[in-house]
């Protein structure tokens, strides 16, 4: 061994980070955590909250850009689409919704020997959609019964619990000193 490829104990760690913490990891987790589908409603809308909400959203794959600084963080977007069904008891205008969630994660490191993806719980503010319909009478429902902000809602809440389940918090944590036990040799 060179003498000069020598590092400190304090660069190999910084090192390590970048190294095992990358946007595809880390991609990887995010999409194991959000899942891949999920159903909603159906929820009460508008006025006198007689009509029903309900929507099956489609998960798509993560995309992540690493922030190298001090910490190490991530911004991350989840595109989604929703087909979303109002029904009125009279009517039922269907609705496309193409949506995206916006969240933030930072790759932390705790004792013993711990590598931990602290994701921030997503805001209904955190959500951008864009919602479609073929039809005046549909336009008019959405706009009256506030369905585009109780949708963002519905989707942060969503994540937020996702994020905090149990086989989440197994996932956002890495113990590295069990993950070399299992692979050193000894060779």
């Amino acid at each position: 061994m060179d003498p000069a490829d020598l590092v400190t104990y304090e660069e190999f760690g910084r090192r390590f980070f970048e190294v095992a913490v990358t946007e595809q990891r880390v991609g990887d987790a995010i999409g194991a955590i959000a899942g891949e589908a999920f159903e909603m409603g159906p929820i009460a809308q508008g006025p006198g909250r007689l009509a029903k909400v309900t929507a099956k959203v489609r998960i798509m794959a993560p995309r992540v850009t690493r922030e190298l600084g001090e910490t190490i963080t991530f911004s991350i977007r989840i595109p989604l689409e929703i087909d979303m069904v109002v029904d009125l008891r009279i009517d039922k205008p269907k609705f496309m919704v193409f949506g995206e969630i916006a969240l933030r994660a930072t790759a932390r490191a705790a004792k013993p020997l711990l590598l931990i993806l602290d994701v921030e719980k997503p805001r209904a503010s955190d959500i951008a959609i864009h919602v479609t319909s073929k039809s005046l009478r549909a336009e008019v429902v959405r706009i009256v019964g506030g369905v585009d902000a109780e949708i963002k809602r519905f989707i942060a809440a969503h994540v937020a619990g996702e994020i905090d389940s149990p086989e989440s918090q197994q996932a956002k944590v890495i113990d590295v000193a069990e993950q070399l036990d299992e692979t050193w040799t000894g060779i």
